[in-house]
This record gives C-alpha cells, sequence and structure tokens, in this order.
C-alpha cells in the first residue's frame, strides 16, 4: 500500500477508477436484480390473480365425478408453451379435484387454507412453487393456480444479463480509454518535470503554466515565487560577495602597507608610532566598513519586519543623541535636539534606531569642527541638518547610492550610511529626501 501510495500518479488513477468502476457495476447489478425480482413478482402474482379471476367465472355445473384435463399438446405454431408458467386445479370444497391443466395443475396437491397465495411443492416434486387460492363466487369451488418460482428466478436472471452484459463488456474498453485519457491528460505534468530537470540553477525564468491543471496551477506559481526568491537572495550574495572584496581590496592594501612601515621603522621611534596610528585607524575603518556591509546584506535579505510594535520617535531620538553626544563633542559638533510633536511610529525598535544613529553620525562625521547638527521631530517629518557644506547638484542626485562617496571628502568612510537609511525607511513604508540647506548644508529628511 505504501509502494502504491508513492507511485505512478498514471496507476494509482487507473486502479482507483478501475476498483470504483467495478464496484459501481456490481451494485448496480445487485440493485437491478431487486427490483427486477420485485417487479416480476408483481406482475407474476397479478397475472395469477387475473387468471384464477376468470376461472371462478366457469360454469362448472356439468363437471362429473372423474376430473376432466385440458389438452396437454404444447406445440403451438409460432410459439412455445412452458409448463412453468402457470398451472391450476379446481377442487370441490371437500377436496375433490375436478379440472386441471392437463400438465402440472394435476400434481397441485389440496391444502387450501384461506384465500391468497403461498408457497408450497407439486407431488413428487422437489421444486418450490407459489400458489394462489381463491373460491368462487357460489362458495362450491376452490381455485388455485401456481407458478414455479425458479421459473421467476430465471427470467430475472435472463432480464440482468441482457442488460448488464454489455456493461461489463464495455468495461475492459473503458478502462483502456480511461488510461490513454489519462496519459494525454498528464503529459503537461510530464512537460513540466522535464522542464525542471533541464532547468538552470539560478534561472529565474518562471515555468509555464500553459495546458497545466487547476489543481497544479497553485503548485506552480508557488515554484515560480520561489525560484524568484532564490534568484534575489543570489543576486544579493553574488553582490554582497563582490562589493565586500572590492570595498575591502583598499583597506587591507593600506593595513598592509602601515604594517610594513612599522616594521622597516624599528630605529625611528616617531615613524614607527605614526605607522602604528595608522594602522589602528585603518582597522578602525575595515572594521566599520565589514559591519556596515553585514548590516545591509541582512537588511536586504528581509522581505518584512519583525518584531513590530509601536516605538516612541522622542524617545528613540533622545537614545540617539545621548549615544552620539560623546563623539560630536570629540569631533567639535554640538548636537541639539528639537522634538515638536509627540509621534508614536509602528516599526522595529532596533532597525529605526540605526536608521537614526546613521543620520547622525553621517551629519558628525562630515560636518567641519565647530560645526551644528540640529534634530528636529514634527508631526509627519524628521530632519537632521548641519551647517556644513553641502553637496554638489551632481553628487545630491547620487546620495543614497552604494559605495558613493562625494569626491573631496577629508573624513573617513564607506558610502554605506545612506544606503542603510534608506533601505531601513523602505521597510518602513518611510519616504526619504536628502538636500542642500539654505544658505548652506546638508538636511536629510524622513517622512511618514
Amino acid at each position: 500500500m505504501k509502494r502504491l501510495k508513492t507511485g505512478s500518479l498514471r496507476l494509482r488513477l487507473t486502479l482507483l477508477f478501475s476498483v470504483l468502476a467495478v464496484a459501481a457495476w456490481l451494485c448496480a447489478s445487485l440493485f437491478a436484480w431487486q427490483q427486477t425480482r420485485k417487479n416480476l413478482n408483481e406482475l407474476f402474482d397479478t397475472q395469477q390473480m387475473l387468471f384464477a379471476k376468470r376461472l371462478s367465472t366457469l360454469s362448472l355445473t356439468e363437471v362429473g365425478s372423474s376430473p376432466l384435463a385440458l389438452p396437454s399438446d404444447r406445440k403451438i405454431k409460432h410459439g412455445h408453451l412452458d409448463d412453468d408458467v402457470l398451472a391450476f386445479a379446481i377442487y370441490t370444497v371437500d377436496g375433490r379435484q375436478v379440472l386441471h391443466d392437463g400438465e402440472n395443475g394435476k400434481r397441485i396437491p389440496w391444502a387450501y387454507h384461506w384465500d391468497g397465495f403461498e408457497n408450497g411443492h407439486l407431488q413428487n416434486d422437489d421444486d418450490e412453487w407459489r400458489f394462489l387460492w381463491l373460491t368462487s363466487a357460489d362458495g362450491r369451488y376452490r381455485i388455485v393456480v401456481g407458478q414455479e418460482k425458479e421459473y421467476r428466478q430465471e427470467m430475472a436472471f435472463d432480464i440482468i444479463t441482457s442488460q448488464l452484459t454489455p456493461w461489463l463488456v464495455a468495461l475492459p474498453l473503458m478502462l483502456l480509454l480511461l488510461i490513454m485519457l489519462l496519459s494525454y491528460e498528464l503529459q503537461p505534468l510530464k512537460k513540466l518535470s522535464r522542464s525542471l530537470r533541464t532547468r538552470e540553477p539560478d534561472s529565474a525564468a518562471p515555468l509555464s503554466m500553459s495546458g497545466l491543471p487547476g489543481e497544479v496551477r497553485p503548485l506552480v506559481d508557488a515554484l515560480n515565487h520561489h525560484f524568484a526568491r532564490t534568484h534575489e537572495m543570489m543576486a544579493r550574495e553574488r553582490r554582497f560577495t563582490s562589493d565586500a572584496a572590492h570595498e575591502l581590496r583598499s583597506p587591507l592594501a593600506a593595513l598592509k602597507v602601515q604594517t610594513e612601515v612599522a616594521q622597516l621603522s624599528q630605529d625611528d621611534p616617531p615613524a614607527r608610532q605614526k605607522a602604528l596610528t595608522q594602522l589602528h585607524t585603518g582597522i578602525d575603518r575595515a572594521t566599520r566598513l565589514v559591519e556596515q556591509l553585514l548590516t545591509l546584506s541582512r537588511l536586504d535579505s528581509l522581505d518584512k519586519l519583525q518584531d513590530v510594535e509601536t516605538v516612541s520617535l522622542g524617545n528613540l531620538l533622545q537614545s540617539a543623541v545621548m549615544d552620539i553626544y560623546p563623539s560630536a563633542r570629540q569631533a567639535g559638533t554640538d548636537v541639539r535636539l528639537h522634538i515638536a510633536a509627540d509621534v508614536s511610529l509602528a516599526g522595529q525598535p532596533l532597525l529605526l534606531s540605526m536608521m537614526v544613529r546613521n543620520l547622525l553620525d553621517n551629519a558628525v562625521r562630515y560636518s567641519p569642527p565647530g560645526s551644528m547638527v540640529d534634530v528636529t521631530l514634527e508631526t509627519n517629518v524628521l530632519r537632521v541638518s548641519d551647517n556644513g557644506p553641502g553637496m554638489s547638484p551632481q553628487a545630491l542626485a547620487r546620495a543614497g547610492e552604494r559605495f558613493y562617496r562625494p569626491p573631496g571628502q577629508q573624513a573617513t568612510g564607506s558610502g554605506l550610511g545612506l544606503s542603510i537609511v534608506r533601505r531601513i525607511a523602505q521597510m518602513h513604508h518611510l519616504s526619504v529626501a536628502f538636500r542642500n540647506g539654505d544658505p548652506a548644508g546638508f538636511v536629510a529628511e524622513i517622512r511618514w
């Protein structure tokens, strides 16, 4: 049974339909047999009753002491008389037979109890008969009409056989046509199987649904979505690998150079100390770059937000400003927070905090010493602005692109901070805009 469940669909359907067809044929045969027997019994009972009533209308006044018999010749032109169809006899009320049909009627025993049907046997015969006893209108005679029950059963069997034999003969032909039909209908599934077998691992082309049955279409549609997500994931992984290899090449090369300088400056302590300082700075830069690459890769792999809750932006901004304040003071930059409205958003707290910290870090990092960074929260906008040099129109148009840094920057960076801001805002259905301040500076606005 387990092998049948996991075997060929065509074989399983053929066997199931065969079993159902044979079972239906057997049930129909049994039902037809019961109904035919019932109808034939009613028909022959009615025939016996009519025949007995007609016999009761005969005038039997001239019947003598010896019983009369009808001619027994059964050779009738264009027909045949079966003596099992009907047999009759007429008795007086004291049990003397006065008339019979000349065949089986003379062997009907006197066994009158009441008018009506009863089962019995002929004299010297084991076959069961059905008898109808009826009293004549004058009450002087008992009329009995009999019929062999086996005759009724043979008649019912002949009728059922004639009706169901063509269906039995047609059953193998129907099963053959069923197998051919199943093979034809399963061709689209075989085509789909061949398409999957020859498919390239990284192909994003959807599977064709032409000719597929409706029951299989949801599965193919799910496979197409799965292929699209897999292709997108593989593309992200390749892009991440390419970006990481490209961006880490320069920091690692600089670290190698500084290491060699430190090794060659054993007799020059100032040069050796400077090389070690540059090495430390390079390590910090590479560490930040790797962290941002991994962050951006994780954000790209997320299809939807998890652990969503209501976040108070006021509290989140206060925490972010307190965290950035020491590094801002060290860079000679002042950070001011202005909360003009109590705003809460549904989102992932960690990602929203990361978005705000990247905005603040970007503003502090690229502002000259003595600058002012203003963080403003209003009803429908979060604005981070500084009074730095701003960006050229060409650089402003590319703000937020991955690994893009405007030319002439002195501060270290990877060009991923604003990209992370855009991705987190997109996941929270927020809009991001970058522009130059008036009269100077750079402004990042997030609206909802």
